[in-house]
């Protein structure tokens, strides 16, 4: 599984916005990756570094336990876990996640 943790750390660590998600940006294969894409695009988000777990079976279960968050999506800021669809949906409600997007 360190292997797997590192791939992560190294996907987080490199790209400033990362989203492990469901199928892709313009397919979107669940209802919940395509609204964190929704919100995202909204915010302004030009440079989105995505993971499509569904392809990747290594990364769907490591994705899990390295954020210790059992559902996907997964956001990811500055290398830093944000949350799920639902979190993200209220840090946007909030302007929250506009302000950490712009830092």
């Amino acid at each position: 599984m360190s292997s797997v943790f590192e791939k992560i750390k190294g996907q987080v660590s490199t790209h400033k916005v990362v989203l492990y998600m469901k199928g892709s940006p313009k397919f979107p294969m669940c209802g919940f990756s395509g609204r964190a894409i929704k919100i995202l695009s909204l915010c302004g988000v030009k440079e989105l570094f995505t993971v499509n777990i569904l392809e990747d079976e290594e990364i769907r279960q490591g994705i899990k336990e390295y954020s210790q968050w059992p559902t996907i999506p997964q956001l990811y800021i500055n290398g830093e876990f944000i949350g799920g669809s639902d979190i993200v949906a209220e840090m946007y409600e909030s302007g929250e996640l506009q302000k950490l997007l712009q830092d």
